[in-house]
């Protein structure tokens, strides 16, 4: 498509033209080109294909009429483009991000407009006599202008992405804070939230709860993924698709964590305070430390270390016979009375096992069954045994209880 003039009676008495004259003798002619500028973007960009009437033909004519402004007074000596129109290109950034592209085709169309618009003014310009040199200056401005224009739009482009970005943070936090809930949210509410956070909620997840105070490895941006490492608890959701469950460690590759086991989201909550609980006593050395612990190669342990009161009342019961010895004499025959519990083996297997001489172990047997009696052939009695000693030599290597 191309521009047709007329050319203009001249006014400058056969002096050269000046940069601002000839842009006073295209203006008329501004409407015109911008119809040119998006004929060749709509032929060259399909996603453009828009009415001239709307948003869009308004930037085009505002931009070339912007670009011709902007031609002569660069050429003239003055730079700068005005606040309103950086606003517009600002604008179109966003606009693209908002219908999902990136600015490929919109710096495409800037650099096809600008050709354009360089043409049309170039045969403009030679028909009208205009000195070579202004017409330099006019090129050199028109793409000074294309160049702006792109600069401006990837600027509004990048604020848009981050206040979107920030936007979705704030919907998934809100979506993980309700998820984990005491009692949770309702599956309506959940799915609300769910939508707004762009996250498709699963049937089951793992929960991951972090070590407070430590340095945190960077979390991968996944969709299947919930984060909060803010605060003095950070923890992680990980969706886990139809119920099966991968190694952890491929989410989450460095620093100490505690996973829970695959939960239905509905338990995502007591899952996350067993998780917690396991870090706690990971951090007091009842569990042995590794950089991933998962809850369930530790049950017996969580088990044990529930409830300090149901403890010490079993503990006192079970425990009776030993209350008068004094402490080491009682640590001793703890050890041995705990170890003969747990494998019911030889004397010179325990000795081995405790690193003393067979006929210790033989002669603190004989004490245990004098202090027992019978109770140690009721298999009920020699639970509850088993359980108070575990539980005291858990609680001796630091393990705290909630």
């Amino acid at each position: 498509m191309t521009v047709t003039v007329e050319r203009p009676v001249s006014t400058t008495g056969g002096r050269p033209i000046a940069s601002h004259e000839l842009a006073e003798w295209f203006r008329p002619h501004t409407e015109l080109l911008a119809k040119a500028v998006i004929y060749e973007i709509q032929y060259a960009i399909p996603e453009y294909t828009r009415p001239l009437d709307g948003a869009f033909g308004a930037c085009v004519r505002q931009g070339v009429e912007q670009a011709v402004r902007y031609a002569a007074s660069r050429a003239g000596g003055h730079d700068g483009l005005p606040e309103q129109c950086a606003d517009m290109f600002r604008e179109l950034g966003k606009i693209e991000l908002r219908q999902g592209r990136s600015l490929d085709r919109l710096q495409a169309a800037y650099r096809i407009g600008g050709r354009v618009a360089w043409r049309h003014l170039a045969e403009f310009g030679q028909s009208h006599g205009v000195p070579p040199g202004i017409m330099c200056a006019w090129a050199d401005a028109i793409f000074a202008f294309v160049g702006s224009m792109s600069a401006y739009s990837i600027e509004g482009y990048r604020a848009a992405r981050a206040s979107a970005a920030e936007s979705l943070s704030r919907c998934r936090r809100r979506l993980l804070e309700q998820i984990l809930a005491d009692p949770p949210a309702s599956p309506h509410r959940l799915r609300e939230l769910a939508t707004a956070a762009r996250w498709p909620l699963p049937d089951w997840v793992t929960v991951v709860a972090l070590e407070p105070g430590t340095e945190l490895p960077e979390i991968p941006a996944r969709e299947g993924m919930l984060a909060a490492l803010d605060g003095p608890q950070p923890c992680l959701v990980l969706a886990v698709p139809d119920g099966s469950t991968g190694r952890v460690e491929n989410e989450f590759p460095g620093g100490r964590a505690a996973v829970s086991p695959k939960v239905r989201l509905c338990d995502a909550a007591s899952s996350l305070r067993w998780a917690r609980r396991t870090m706690t006593l990971l951090r007091h050395g009842a569990i042995p430390s590794a950089p991933v612990v998962h809850c369930v190669d530790h049950l017996s342990t969580l088990f044990l270390l529930t409830d300090r009161f149901l403890l010490t009342q079993i503990g006192n019961r079970s425990l009776a016979p030993l209350a008068g010895l004094t402490a080491k004499r009682r640590a001793r025959l703890g050890e041995t009375l705990l170890a003969w519990l747990q494998s019911r083996s030889s004397a010179p297997e325990l000795a081995d096992q405790l690193g003393v001489h067979p006929q210790t172990v033989r002669y603190r047997m004989r004490q245990l069954e004098g202090l027992f009696g019978d109770r140690l052939d009721d298999p009920n009695e020699r639970l509850n045994l088993e359980v108070t000693l575990r539980a005291e030599q858990l609680a001796a290597i630091g393990a705290v209880f909630d």
